[in-house]
Order: structure tokens, then sequence, then C-alpha cells
């Protein structure tokens, strides 16, 4: 079979609820077998955009197309060359692991000598073989998620999305998870798009993020090519008073690169951080800034945000908070999440 170079292409790609526009004039493509991280604060639109993605929205304009079908004309094709796993758990946890994945498959129109030869491969690609006749509610959380992207591999789809991966899951099991992931990209060869609003993760998993805030994609590379656009290191003044002078001495100094104003106070990018403390500390002090804390920080992809939005993601969501309740109620009333019910009056039709 030839699949097309690209597993996703969006163009021109906006969604409207009433007045409120939740994505607007995206525009992108996700390279087959690429991981592809889709990087944003809560409200940012990533759920919307991977809804239409995934056929449950249709857009107000634009075109999306996955591996090579139209998301709004060739809605069978979309799905059957697609799997998800859903933020929220899936999974019956009364049943074992081995007859989730059978009921899944069933959904799908796999056969009973289908189902018996793919239910082994997927448990032994999630690394549950082991497990596969114990009921999933004695899975630990971590054990849980890998069979939820297991359930979405079991048609052997193209493209797997996971909305939100590791959410809820702890440190450890996060990261875990994240090396599981890489792994299966690199074993299965299928393409995977990750929405998360964790940096950490963004980084270490994909091979290209598009940063998206308030409905749109402010920016799309590779997590070092976003880091290194910020030109050096960034050191955080926080401030007790509006900073005086300072911003305008900022304009005046060769070595810094940008500054960008935050809520407690101003990040400086420069050149040589650890050399440039004590001259920004000069700096301020002469500007009749009142420092209250100096932080120097590497280059990192919430700098990158901050650098692009004028916020972090933890303040974005927080200001947006309102508006992200409003698009949320807008989407429920449109459209709800499919059950395993629904997806069977989609799917081609459960078979003994």
């Amino acid at each position: 079979m030839n699949r097309p170079t690209n597993a996703i292409a969006v163009e021109g790609l906006t969604k409207r609820f009433g007045e409120t526009t939740a994505i607007e004039d995206l525009s992108f493509t996700v390279e087959g077998g690429e991981l592809f991280g889709l990087l944003g604060p809560n409200g940012a639109g990533k759920s919307t955009l991977i809804n239409i993605l995934c056929t449950l929205l249709g857009p107000t304009e634009g075109t999306a197309r996955v591996n090579g079908h139209d998301v709004t004309s060739e809605t069978g094709a979309v799905r059957d060359s697609l799997g998800i796993v859903f933020q929220e758990p899936a999974i019956d946890e009364e049943l074992t692991g081995a007859e989730n994945l059978a009921f899944h498959a069933r959904m799908y129109g796999k056969r009973k000598a289908e189902r018996q030869q793919r239910i082994p491969e997927v448990l032994d690609l999630v690394e549950l073989a082991e497990v596969a006749d114990d009921p999933v509610e004695n899975y630990s959380g971590g054990m849980q998620r890998r069979l939820e992207i297991g359930r979405g591999l079991m048609h052997e789809p193209d493209v797997l999305f996971l909305d939100e991966p590791t959410t809820g899951l702890d440190a450890r099991t996060r990261r875990d998870t994240w090396e599981y992931i890489e792994r299966l990209n690199e074993e299965s060869g299928v393409s995977i798009v990750i929405t998360t609003h964790y940096m950490d993760e963004a980084d270490f998993l994909c091979e290209r993020v598009a940063v998206m805030d308030q409905g749109e994609v402010v920016a799309i590379d590779s997590p070092a090519a976003l880091k290194a656009s910020l030109g050096g290191d960034i050191i955080a003044l926080g401030l007790a008073n509006d900073g005086g002078e300072l911003f305008e001495r900022l304009d005046a100094q060769s070595w810094v690169r940008e500054y960008t104003p935050t809520e407690d106070g101003v990040a400086v990018t420069m050149a040589r951080g650890e050399q440039r403390v004590a001259d920004l500390v000069r700096l301020a002090d002469d500007a009749g800034a009142a420092i209250e804390s100096v932080d120097l920080q590497k280059p990192s992809l919430e700098n990158v945000f901050l650098s692009l939005t004028g916020s972090t993601i933890s303040e974005r969501e927080a200001s947006d908070a309102a508006e992200s309740h409003t698009e949320a109620a807008d989407e429920d009333s449109s459209m709800e999440r499919p059950t395993e019910t629904a997806e069977a009056t989609e799917a081609p039709g459960a078979v003994e």
C-alpha cells in the first residue's frame, strides 16, 4: 500500500462555535512516521483540532486530510486510518486486558481469527502479555495507560492521537510512558500526534512541535530550533515595583537580545547569562527597580512560549479559564465524545 507523504495535512482550518472562534486559520503538516506535538495551555484549541481530525467535529472553514483522506467527505476512511487515546480513561476495569482489546476489535469489525492473531501482537507491543488475563482494576496507572494505547492500535491505524497521555500519572510513570511512546513510534512506524501542556513532555518526545495559543499556531519547529530561536539564556527578575526606568535602559544595552515583561517582573534574554547577572542587577538598581528575585534559566520551551505570547502556560490557563469554560460548553452541546456503542454504529460492524 502506498501511503501519502504527509500523515496529516491541514490548510486554513477554522472552527467557530457561535461567536467564539476555537481555532483560526491553521495550516501545517505531519510527516509519515513523525512524532508530532501540539503544545499549549488548556483552551488553546488543541482538543477542538483533534476532534476535527478525528471527524467528531466538522470545520467551519478550511480543509484537513488524514492519511490522504478528507475529514469531511471521507469520514469512514479517516476513522479506519486512525486510533485515538482520550485523556479520560475508556477501558472497562472489570474486564481483563485481553478482553478489553477483543471488545474494541469487535467494534472495528475484526473477525475471530483476526482477533486471535492481533491481540497477542498488541499485548506484546504494549508490554502487557504477562498480565493479559488479569482484571484491569489490578493494573497500575501506567499499565492502564499502555493498555489504552494498545486499544488504539488494535485495528492497525496509520495515525495515533494521544490526548494528554500522561495527565494524572506520577513522575516516574510519566517518564516510563514517554520512553514507551518513543519506542512504539520507532518500532511500529505509526505517526503519533500528542496534545500536551507539559513542556518537558513535548521537549523529550516530539520531533516537531506546533505551539498553540488562543486558537492559533504561533510557531512550529523542532524543540531544539524553537529554543535556539531565543538567542541566549534568560534571566528572570522578580520586581516589587514597576521597574522604574529599567525597560528604557534595557533598550539601550547591546548585550540584551530581548526582554518580556511578566506578571511579577521581566525576563531578559542574552548570551552568556552567567557573566551578565551582575551587569543586569546593577542596571536594575540604577533604574530604580526593586529586585525581589533573580533566576538564571537556560532556554526551554516554557521560555519559548513566554517569548511568543507574553505569558507562561500556567498564566495563560489562569487568564483564559472563563473563555475555556465557554468553549467547552459550546463543544459539549455540539458534539459529545462517542462511547464504544457509538463507535460500533460507525464501524464496519460487530461480528462473531
